[in-house]
């Protein structure tokens, strides 16, 4: 089993004060193009698979907006803007906030979470920024007449869903956590998630229900980056920085994945430590090594050669890629 391979670094006053180190690959239609660390390392990919949970919705034949097919692979900041769509999308399948089961947590948008301390109001399960996912889940399981607790492991919808990711990771899951919003979280390897990357990136929207519905979700996380994280994201500023070219998502403890039609690649990392700046300096260099990217973009050196600085505006540090990743 290789090791984790070094992949982002914290500099300060000369000394390398943290490193950051992981798993990744970068898939094409026929195969692993190129890998870092351990490509069998088994990992749950969180909120990055939110695009292939989504996969038996689209495949069953509902009718989704464009936004709501961002929203379904969201993991948003419970800002107006998200909260507004998913409120009007259960009320249009005729169903309230009480039918989520993804809990309640504060909206990470200052502006909502200020709303609602001068309104005397508290969040509600709108504001989770799983609630694009869970209103999808919740379509879902109307058109599959299943219970209310469709985050049962064993809800024939999240079976359903279980099967789909197996399909398009090309292994089977050897298990799975519960998700921060209750929903089962299937586990795979680095490869198999860039494996199922590769996949949406080559669809074509012509093929089977599964293509169209790879294509269709594709599309409409890079035409709404905004829906899909929000305001200061990587997620949002990333794929506007790259114009729509790419869709790119992360996941909780430092996973991260990005689809890139035009090179019919997908690519998948895991920093092992967990640490968010690192999965985010990590898929900027792996972009920016594939040209679709530019290294001096500022969403790019926010996170990329990123120079740090003090609470006094004095320059501290910076975070680059490490040396060798990647080459």
């Amino acid at each position: 089993m290789a090791q984790p391979q070094a992949m982002a670094e914290i500099w300060r006053g000369g000394i390398l004060e943290s490193v950051h180190p992981g798993h990744a690959v970068i898939c094409d239609g026929a195969g692993v193009v190129q890998a870092w660390g351990d490509p069998d390392a088994v990992i749950l990919p969180r909120s990055s698979c939110k695009m292939v949970q989504a996969l038996p919705l689209l495949e069953s034949g509902a009718d989704l907006s464009q936004k709501q097919m961002a929203l379904v692979c969201a993991s948003h900041q419970g800002a107006a803007l998200h909260t507004g769509h998913v409120a009007r999308w259960l009320a249009d399948l005729g169903l309230r906030e009480s039918d989520l089961r993804c809990g309640t947590h504060e909206p990470y948008d200052r502006t909502e979470r200020d709303r609602l301390i001068v309104a005397g109001e508290g969040p509600c399960q709108l504001h989770n920024n799983c609630s694009g996912k869970h209103a999808g889940f919740l379509m879902l399981n109307q058109r599959m007449k299943g219970d209310a607790e469709y985050v049962d492991p064993a809800h024939p919808m999240q079976v359903a869903i279980r099967q789909a990711f197996e399909e398009v990771t090309g292994e089977a899951s050897p298990g799975y956590g519960i998700d921060g919003c209750s929903a089962p979280n299937f586990a795979t390897s680095v490869h198999g998630l860039a494996r199922a990357m590769a996949a949406f990136a080559g669809a074509t929207g012509t093929g089977d229900a599964r293509d169209r519905a790879m294509f269709a979700l594709t599309r409409a996380m890079s035409a709404h980056p905004d829906l899909v994280a929000g305001e200061g994201r990587a997620c949002t500023e990333l794929m506007h920085a790259m114009g729509g070219r790419v869709a790119i998502k992360t996941g909780a403890e430092a996973v991260f994945v990005a689809i890139v039609p035009e090179l019919r690649m997908g690519i998948a990392l895991k920093i092992t430590d967990g640490g968010t700046r690192g999965a985010e300096a990590a898929i900027a260099a792996l972009l920016v090594r594939q040209g679709v990217l530019d290294a001096d973009h500022p969403a790019t050196l926010k996170r990329l050669n990123a120079v740090q600085r003090n609470w006094r505006g004095i320059e501290t540090g910076v975070i680059r890629a490490a040396p060798g990743f990647p080459a």
